[in-house]
């Protein structure tokens, strides 16, 4: 995933809200969101390459997202998949404050990563890369993490902040088109204002736009989450094809257990 934006508690009645593009190579195989064989609890992705997952969420409140840090010369050929921090957090019970500690310690043997993992009552903000001092708790407010660090504003970040920050939450239990349609933007940052990252200036600008689309690598799907106050959860995404037209969609839609999860 190369792009997601969170409201955490920034809303009465809507304590969670998470936007997100996943970008990915085309050829890379993968399995689109749906409850997890074995772990029907567990809502997401599965890359089945590394099996692991770019964004999840969990019938108890747990929910996990990571992109990458882009940062081509300081690739390490055989590291571990980053996608394994997801379905690992996804899977245990641990809080996320202490997984996070565990992930920060261990984060040097991983390529780039940002890793943001939550549960009904806390979220942390994690990476391995330079400027990173360490798990970051975050506080409620909104958030949009891209392939830097946390809240970096390259144009494709601020472009998706600026436009969901305006969208009314409360008509998030009306219909996600209008979000969707928001994760589709497919407008390039000027030359100007392009990161450098060691990529060549064609594909930096490429990659500029919140929705990527080329023949090799680009936007893979766009996923929603959204936790309603009363404990009515959704997990929608779209998959698209080469082209950026989409293919499927699946909506999946449960109630927080509360049983084993507080009130966000």
């Amino acid at each position: 995933m190369c792009i997601a934006y969170l409201a955490i508690r920034a809303h009465p009645e809507w304590p969670l809200f998470i936007a997100a593009n996943r970008d990915e190579f085309h050829a890379r195989p993968c399995m689109a969101a749906a409850p997890w064989p074995g772990r029907p609890d567990i809502l997401g992705g599965i890359d089945c390459q590394g099996q692991g997952s770019w964004l999840g969420v969990t019938r108890q409140g747990r929910y996990a997202l990571i992109t990458n840090y882009r940062d081509p010369g300081r690739l390490i050929p055989g590291a571990p998949s980053r996608g394994e921090l997801v379905s690992r957090y996804l899977r245990g019970t641990e809080s996320p404050a202490s997984y996070a500690l565990a992930v920060h310690a261990a984060g040097a043997a991983y390529n780039g990563f940002n890793l943001i993992v939550g549960d009904a009552e806390q979220a942390c903000y994690v990476g391995n890369r330079t400027g990173d001092p360490g798990p970051r708790p975050l506080a409620a407010g909104r958030y949009v993490l891209s392939n830097h660090l946390l809240d970096t504003p390259w144009p494709k970040a601020e472009r998706l902040r600026l436009s969901l920050n305006a969208l009314p939450m409360d008509q998030l239990g009306t219909s996600l088109a209008p979000v969707f349609a928001l994760l589709k933007d497919g407008t390039p940052a000027q030359d100007h204002a392009l990161p450098r990252t060691g990529l060549s200036i064609e594909r930096e600008r490429l990659l500029s736009s919140p929705f990527i689309i080329s023949s090799d690598y680009g936007t893979r799907c766009s996923t929603i989450v959204t936790l309603h106050a009363s404990g009515r959860a959704l997990l929608s995404e779209v998959s698209y094809d080469e082209s950026g037209l989409s293919t499927q969609r699946h909506d999946w839609p449960f109630t927080l257990d509360q049983r084993n999860a507080t009130r966000l």
